[in-house]
């Protein structure tokens, strides 16, 4: 019997795998494409009234700019009319992003909890496949909600979305993993060879049909998020280009810029510019 439940493990793994990429899509962006890497290690409220730019820990605590017009730490700061061009253009460009990465997140959510969805069909049985399909049921929306009152309403914070995404899809997938191993020790230790057959049969048809859906889903998704990367390109090349200093004489960095593969040295040359 160990021979079958090794072939279900593996089948079952390649399963839960496509599952938990998808979640990785929903969570974060690859930068591939970028010039380089960024970050910011602010929170961010995107408002009518302007863009509020904060932080718990670090100098400034509070940086807040609308229509050329600059406050750090609600001291307004003077800039030079090429300066505050560059500003609204930033703010712009932020405006634009955060609906659209917004929109990535909800499609990266949706894909994990429906592929989940799909090996929970495939797997469970009885009250368990009913209590299970429950239960990611409302993980999906709670997470879709988050989203919606997070990025979705303006708010982005790169700690919110780690926990919206990444945490609640592996509590998803750990309790699948719970279950379907379950189904496949049971069945290998029952010594009925008929329903190790038919459950290995189960994960050989679940592992082509829902890669060659995820993978065509991926595809499109990879796609969307590629248009991130001119965006983040464009807001780089402003905040390199502008002349605006803080009252410490500090340039204004509102993201991280680093080289690929650098080294500490590098990331200060270029966050400097």
């Amino acid at each position: 019997m160990r021979h079958p439940l090794i072939a279900i493990a593996i089948a079952t793994t390649a399963a839960f795998a496509s599952a938990s990429a998808s979640a990785a899509g929903g969570a974060s962006f690859s930068t591939d494409t970028c010039r380089y890497d960024y970050s910011t290690p602010f929170d961010v409220d995107v408002a009518a009234a302007g863009l509020s730019f904060h932080r718990t820990e670090g100098s400034p605590a509070k940086v807040f700019l609308h229509d050329g017009t600059l406050r750090v730490d609600g001291k307004l700061v003077a800039v030079s009319d090429a300066d505050a061009v560059a500003l609204r253009r930033y703010e712009d460009g932020v405006r634009k992003l955060v609906p659209e990465v917004a929109a990535i997140a909800r499609e990266g959510v949706s894909m994990s909890y429906e592929a989940m969805t799909s090996v929970t069909l495939t797997f469970a049985e009885g009250d368990q496949r009913a209590e299970i399909l429950e239960k990611l049921k409302r993980k999906q929306a709670d997470s879709l909600r988050s989203i919606d009152e997070g990025i979705g309403a303006g708010h982005w914070s790169s700690n919110r979305m780690a926990e919206t995404v990444a945490g609640s899809v592996s509590d998803g997938v750990g309790e699948l993993v719970g279950s379907v191993t379950s189904s496949a020790v049971t069945a290998a230790l029952s010594g009925d060879t008929s329903k190790v057959a038919a459950l290995q049969a189960r994960a050989d048809s679940l592992d082509k049909s829902l890669n060659r859906e995820m993978n065509k889903r991926s595809r499109a998704l990879e796609s969307r998020t590629a248009t991130i990367c001119p965006r983040l390109d464009a807001l780089a090349e402003l905040q390199r280009a502008w002349k605006v200093r803080l009252p410490d004489g500090k340039p204004l960095e509102l993201m991280t810029i680093k080289p690929k593969h650098s080294s500490d040295n590098d990331h200060d040359k270029v966050a400097s510019f």
